[in-house]
């Protein structure tokens, strides 16, 4: 677990929540919290129906995210013709019109009535927009090149909706800034801004941002190619790409959304297009939800995965405060910081995610819903992180080089609100009393708590799972559950981590389930219910072979490590507890009963020396030298 840096509340507002049980998708859950220890209180929360909007335990499916948004406003291509155009030739610091609504003065181009206007040529100053409030101005973009040599180079200060057709090449480029602008980028619109056309637009900020709206900016086709010092294209209200191919440099964020006095809006949607963002700052950055459902999107921020997490900023892939969720799309990401990241939760339902980062490969703080995308991590610190993590279907593979799927946090309620944060204390709070427990980094321990102490948990009931880790495999600072699905996980080569490590409940009731791991800290089910699982100590190098077979000889499954090992979990449908079965590495076999073995839960357990349940040294307060420390870790680098 990584020390405490803040409780979060989320931008939407929180309906009522439960925060232990089974996260079930589509049910009401009722459930309580408890915190052990002198003055103990006890806090109890009813789920609405899960996937509604606002519910971090329950992250809604993308069409109700997006349903509950304020609709994005944007000019359809039927709603104007460019038939109806009025040509404005460009031609140095002037330019010439038939209209009466486009008039020039000491370089600025005005254009001051609704309409279509046709803009070519070249024009050195600045273009205004200045209409009516209820007026669509269009501007057809036509091998048009604007260069001003002060602030925004296509400014729209007054009007309803502007629309930019684009035709041919056009290019944009702003000039210098006093600071005291409203309009900060190269192209400015203090109104909805929608861009279409087949044609491409270069824009060019050396001092601010690409393109702003500072209500929606809506993309539905064209080739846009943005190069800003600070954000790229940014949509106060909303920001949403529904075609076209974007590219985006940016030494800020490359997409934005931040309008943050309505939580219906600072959204981005990723609809449909070719989306590629090199950032300095976060890839895309969203005020409430970030939410993609199609297209192709590539991003590279901070300068990838092996730049490394910065001493400060943010540099993060896609960042949400309220929701993320990708159903569908093909989505790439390198990131310096987490490739993927929360302060809400995230739903991960459909499409391709590939990721590397120099921090968590995907990080929420409440809630993460994998329900049928295709995830796969290949450089993380940690893989998949947060308070109630539940896989239900999809492919997930996972590469870390601390724990791999690490469900920590502490859990905050408070008058009907629940949030799980990065914390080294378990704070329970109900309207009138706030009960604080210390955890140690294992989850549990200094201060007396109990299994009910954390809410944190982890849930496989479908999918399939693979974890390489170089520290925990699965780890969970609560309960730990597998009722369904193939798990594999590849644990620690060497050090006192596990291939499963809880410090509540764990079982494993369904599915197939092989763990490799050292025999330095093993931790097996905390109860013999349900489907059988043997736990052998069984040795083996990089490309052993390994198969389980019943006391018939039938052959219940056979797999390859990628990793030397020292212990073998298997458990698998059939498999009854209390029988014998035979673990052969490379022919040499181990006998093994089901149910028995390894260790009994809460935190793990070392193979000699004592148990250190919940991160607890054993007497005297002092592990073994060279021994598993707090919460199933090495005392050098303790984890959650």
């Amino acid at each position: 677990m990584k020390a405490l840096q803040k409780i979060w509340t989320p931008a939407r507002t929180i309906g009522a929540i439960a925060l232990v049980g089974t996260l079930a998708l589509g049910a009401c859950i009722s459930s309580g919290v408890t915190s052990s220890g002198s003055g103990s209180t006890t806090a109890t929360a009813t789920v609405a129906a899960a996937g509604t909007n606002g519910d971090m335990t329950a992250p809604p499916t993308a069409a109700d995210a997006l349903a509950s948004n304020a609709k994005a406003s944007y000019v359809k291509d039927s709603d104007w013709k460019a038939s109806d155009a009025v040509d404005v030739t460009l031609s140095g610091t002037t330019a010439t019109s038939s209209s009466d609504a486009v008039s020039v003065s000491d370089g600025v181009l005005t254009i001051s009535k609704a309409g279509v206007y046709k803009l070519s040529g070249s024009f050195t100053g600045k273009v205004v927009v200045a209409a009516g409030a209820e007026d669509q101005v269009v501007l057809i973009l036509d091998n048009a090149t604007i260069t001003s040599s002060t602030g925004a180079a296509i400014e729209a200060t007054s009007g309803d909706d502007l629309v930019l057709s684009l035709e041919g090449t056009s290019t944009i480029t702003d000039g210098t800034y006093t600071g005291t602008e409203d309009a900060n980028a190269a192209i400015y619109a203090d109104m909805d801004l929608t861009i279409t056309g087949s044609g491409t637009l270069n824009v060019t900020s050396g001092a601010s941002d690409a393109i702003t709206s500072k209500d929606d900016l809506y993309v539905l086709s064209g080739t846009i190619n943005a190069t800003a010092s600070d954000d790229g294209l940014r949509g106060k209200d909303s920001l949403t790409i529904a075609g076209g191919t974007v590219t985006v440099n940016s030494g800020g964020d490359a997409l934005k959304s931040d309008q943050d006095n309505d939580d219906t809006k600072g959204y981005v949607s990723i609809v449909d297009g070719t989306v590629t963002l090199t950032s300095g700052g976060d890839g895309i950055d969203a005020y409430t939800d970030a939410i993609i459902t199609g297209g192709t999107l590539s991003i590279t921020s901070g300068g990838g995965a092996s730049a490394g997490k910065p001493s400060s900023g943010s540099t993060k892939g896609i960042k949400a405060q309220t929701y993320i969720i990708v159903d569908g799309g093909t989505t790439s990401i390198d990131a310096g910081d987490d490739a993927i990241h929360s302060n809400g939760a995230l739903r991960l339902s459909s499409g391709t995610i590939t990721a590397a980062s120099g921090d968590d490969g995907v990080h929420t703080e409440v809630a993460a819903v994998l329900d049928g995308a295709t995830v796969t991590v290949t450089q993380s610190n940690e893989a998949l992180e947060g308070g109630l993590i539940t896989i239900s279907d999809g492919t997930v593979d996972l590469t870390s080089s601390d724990d791999g799927i690490n469900a920590s946090g502490s859990i905050t309620v408070e008058a009907g609100l629940a949030a799980v944060a990065e914390s080294s204390s378990d704070t329970t709070t109900t309207d009138t009393t706030t009960t604080t427990q210390q955890m140690g980094p294992g989850g549990m321990g200094d201060g007396g708590g109990s299994m009910e102490d954390t809410g944190e948990q982890l849930t496989i009931s479908g999918g399939t799972v693979t974890v390489n880790a170089n520290g925990d495999g699965l780890d969970s600072n609560g309960s730990l559950t597998i009722s369904g699905g193939t798990t594999t996980v590849y644990g620690p080569a060497s050090g006192a981590n596990g291939a499963l490590d809880s410090n509540g409940a764990m079982s494993i009731t369904g599915g197939t389930v092989i763990a490799f791991a050292t025999n330095e800290m093993v931790e097996t089910p905390t109860t013999t219910d349900g489907q059988g699982w043997v736990s052998a100590s069984a040795t083996g190098s990089a490309g052993s072979t390994v198969t389980i077979t019943d006391s018939s000889g039938s052959v219940l499954g056979t797999y390859t490590s990628l990793k030397a090992f020292g212990n073998v979990i298997y458990s698998t449908s059939g498999m009854t507890n209390g029988s014998t079965y035979t673990v052969s590495v490379d022919g040499t076999a181990t006998e093994a009963t089901a149910g028995q073995g390894g260790g009994m839960g809460m935190g793990g357990q070392p193979p000699a020396g004592g148990p250190e349940q919940g991160g607890q040294p054993p007497a005297g307060g002092q592990p073994p030298a060279g021994g598993p420390g707090q919460g199933g870790q090495p005392p050098a680098a303790p984890q959650g």
